[in-house]
């Protein structure tokens, strides 16, 4: 084990995890991580199998009495988000995460720490090896790129489970059940470009970043800044007064996640950047004075070109690009009219990058109401028409509607009270869950989400609580025990 987690509680289930920092498993790169849960799998003497696309299911009769209890799913998603901040030297394809305590959480440097969804996965692996358990037969299920798809879960085939219970170890606060979550969708617009035959000018890279990101359903709520709608409004505001020539505009990487950071080059005559930093400055203030009590540590920096410079975009191709960033929507759309608190509707403005010829932008919805969800989607593709962009409406994945009469609800509820003293909460949630398409897939499967506390996820400020954990074990090993 890590030695840096050495002593957690508990020990099975960190050791798992401290294997899972070990091994690269950002999404599409599931598979070395997949043959550690097989390797596991085949140390226990446990049957297992491996579908095409990589999901993987590990199967365990019931304890001795309890065999012909009725079929238990354990369900994690293997893959995690790959972030970092700019300045941190990693490579997600080979380096390990560094992982380490502080206080009561576990964090790493720099990156996402991918405890979402290890956390869940690791402590399916530990029901797996502890012989000392009672629990009914058991399936635990492995899925792969839920973060940017739900690939794993889309592709599962008729036959690959047999158990009609699904506990998904996928939700992040301790102490909630989550029975239901919204359906999604991604657009892609790829925006046409022209570029100027000439090079005149000093290029200068304008960057934004310092925001707080997180994650594009459970966080969007909380009003975070978005770096690229942000600074195409600062762009906007600079357009009407400097004269300016954009090279090019990046920001974000993933669907799932709110951007960042987001930057520009920029060819400008020299006389004019003391005058294009002030109108620049004026708006990044203006943003900052909103975003006080939100964002605080945002930045604003302005410095020479780092990249070999291309001829910038005509001025009808910026114009174009600008507005089009400027008016696609981000954030929560609408509240759901019954569910207090609850996101309806929301949109996030995910990645943009610039190439020779194009600008592509991705924009990934969300809606518990799939008409919301549609007119949505046909808002976007408006504003793409008008620009003359080419947008492609990508296939999205189903939500989970709540059931209060949930059998598995009610007994979970009562083996929470009985265990803690305590009630827990029940919600359904603004993000995609697995639970929503394993429905569909296999229809009359009894289901429900919780997990530990995480913070964060999708972002480099992911962590977890470690209390929230050796909680969340104690409660699933109970479950299973109530089960069997």
């Amino acid at each position: 084990m890590a030695k840096t987690l050495e002593g957690l509680e508990p020990k099975n289930l960190w050791k798992h995890f401290a294997e899972f920092v070990k091994i690269p498993h950002c999404s599409g790169n599931e598979k070395a991580l997949g043959d550690y849960i097989i390797s596991v799998a085949e140390k226990l003497d446990l049957d297992w199998k491996r579908d095409d696309v990589g999901n993987v299911v590990i199967a365990k009769p019931g304890s001795s009495g309890h065999e012909n209890a009725p079929g238990v799913i354990l369900q994690g998603h293997l893959d995690m988000v790959c972030e970092k901040n700019s300045d941190v030297d990693h490579d997600f394809k080979k380096d390990p995460i560094q992982a380490r305590i502080d206080g009561d959480w576990v964090k790493a440097e720099g990156t996402t720490l991918g405890a979402d969804n290890a956390i869940g996965c690791c402590a399916g692996l530990a029901v797996m090896e502890d012989d000392s358990l009672t629990h009914p037969p058991l399936e635990c299920l492995f899925t792969v790129d839920e973060e940017t798809g739900l690939t794993g879960a889309t592709k599962l085939q008729e036959g690959f489970l047999t158990g009609r219970i699904l506990l998904n170890l996928d939700s992040e606060d301790e102490g909630e059940f989550t029975i239901g979550c919204a359906g999604g969708a991604d657009t892609l617009i790829s925006l046409g470009l022209s570029r100027e035959d000439a090079l005149e000018g000093q290029l200068y890279k304008i960057m934004l970043s310092g925001l707080r990101g997180g994650h594009s359903g459970v966080d969007i709520n909380q009003g975070r800044g978005n770096a690229i709608k942000l600074l195409s409004r600062i762009l906007w505001q600079v357009m009407r007064n400097i004269p300016f020539k954009l090279v090019g505009f990046e920001g974000g990487n993933l669907r799932n996640a709110i951007p960042r950071e987001a930057w520009a080059h920029v060819l400008l005559d020299p006389v004019q950047k003391d005058a294009f930093i002030v109108q620049a400055q004026d708006a990044f203030d203006k943003i900052k004075a909103e975003y006080k009590a939100i964002e605080t540590d945002p930045a604003l920096a302005i410095n020479t070109g780092d990249e070999s410079a291309r001829p910038p975009l005509t001025k009808q191709s910026q114009k174009s690009l600008i507005n089009l960033l400027l008016t696609l929507p981000h954030g929560v759309l609408a509240m759901h009219p019954e569910i207090d608190g609850l996101v309806e509707t929301s949109n996030n403005l995910a990645v943009m990058r610039t190439h020779d010829d194009k600008a592509e932008i991705i924009c990934s919805t969300r809606s518990s109401v799939a008409s919301a969800l549609e007119a949505t989607r046909n808002t976007l593709n408006a504003l793409g028409e008008i620009v003359e962009a080419e947008v492609k409406l990508e296939e999205g994945y189903p939500g989970w509607t709540p059931n209060l009469e949930s059998p598995i609800l009610k007994t979970l509820t009562e083996v929470y009270r009985r265990t803690f003293s305590a009630d827990p909460e029940v919600a359904a949630i603004h993000a995609g869950l697995e639970c929503g398409i394993i429905g569909e897939k296999f229809p009359g499967m009894d289901m429900i989400s919780f997990g530990p506390t995480i913070k964060h996820p999708h972002s480099p400020d992911e962590r977890v609580h470690i209390g929230s954990v050796e909680k969340f074990w104690t409660f699933l090993t109970t479950v299973m025990a109530t089960l069997a």
